[in-house]
């Protein structure tokens, strides 16, 4: 098994997914799935930080790319702005969205190689609508898809998977994606909240693997994934990795969130005391914390297969490998 680097910097990689995090406010167009919710308090549902908050957490950070998720960012007054800016500072910004306002807010940005949008999809039509609860929620994103790509906006597709997931139609869903010409799909297994209110849809590693391996057999070679083939790897069970914890920091109107994107252990005021005063080695599969023994998300696991492949021959061959020729 490759090693965990015991590095905590970013190594400053363009064109891979090893950014920092935050939410520039938490409220929703569209209530998540039960599974999918975190438990924020709704006093803080309408706080948003300013362009100017988002700002300094990039350049305290260091992160070469930041993920913009939410509730969603699209209804930030400020939304551009705060893009505008991180162009300008150069990072790779993936702003994730249902893209349910996608197309009428498509005139406040203008195409660049550091703007993607990463819209929500949850599976096909029927999938999708089911899981956020409304019909037609998946025509109108495909309308905003779209409308971006028509416009020369870089789009990708972001899909979590819970338990109960139909293999085939994911692998139809993928087909369909495909059409519409975005650059490149990310998957992740959900993450088992322990506060969600429907327990019953989360996967266990073992589920997890034996998903994944359904869905990626015979992998065709039209998909594009938006991921380390790595992480591909990891997921399906024939590569094992150690979480990174620290791989992809998170930043909200409470501060910097401790541990890690989907723990909430309290936050600290500087990326300095995230990094130099949290526990590391209480977190991650092998540290025997109950909360981490069946996470397999990509904010850690892929920040690891990053850093495999960035740190020796070995894991650069193992790159080169699962890119040519996959595990069937």
């Amino acid at each position: 098994m490759p090693a965990t680097s015991s590095s905590r910097n970013f190594p400053a990689i363009s064109g891979i997914r090893w950014c920092s995090c935050w939410s520039p406010s938490f409220v929703a167009i569209w209530p998540a799935p039960a599974a999918a919710r975190s438990n924020i308090p709704t006093t803080f549902l309408n706080k948003r930080l300013t362009p100017e908050q988002c700002w300094a957490a990039a350049d305290e950070c260091g992160a070469p790319m930041v993920s913009i998720p939410g509730g969603e960012p699209l209804i930030h007054n400020e939304i551009d702005q705060i893009v505008a800016g991180l162009v300008e500072r150069k990072k790779y910004i993936y702003l994730c969205t249902n893209a349910l306002l996608l197309k009428k807010k498509l005139d406040l940005f203008t195409p660049s190689k550091y703007l993607t949008f990463s819209v929500h999809m949850d599976g096909g039509k029927e999938d999708h609508d089911e899981a956020v609860c409304r019909d037609g929620v998946y025509e109108t994103a495909l309308e905003g898809i779209k409308e971006a790509v028509k416009r020369g906006f870089r789009v990708t597709t972001n899909t979590t998977l819970f338990d109960g997931a139909n293999p085939e139609r994911v692998r139809k869903f993928f087909d369909e994606m495909m059409k519409l010409n975005v650059e490149g799909m990310m998957l992740s297994p959900g993450y088992s909240y322990q506060k969600a209110p429907d327990q019953e849809h989360f996967l266990h590693r073992e589920k997890t693997q034996k998903l994944f391996r359904e869905i990626l057999k015979d992998r065709k070679k039209s998909w594009r994934f938006n991921l380390s083939p790595l992480f591909l790897e990891f997921l399906q069970g024939h590569i094992d990795y150690e979480c990174t914890p620290w791989g992809n920091p998170t930043y909200n109107i409470f501060g910097w969130q401790k541990p890690c994107y989907l723990l909430q252990e309290g936050y600290v005021s500087t990326f300095k005391e995230l990094i130099e005063d949290t526990a590391w080695e209480n977190y991650g599969h092998k540290s025997g914390n109950a909360k981490c023994a069946d996470c397999m998300v990509h904010c850690g696991y892929e920040a690891s297969s990053v850093d495999d492949t960035f740190s020796s021959l070995a894991g650069f061959a193992r790159t080169v490998r699962a890119t040519l020729a996959p595990t069937r």
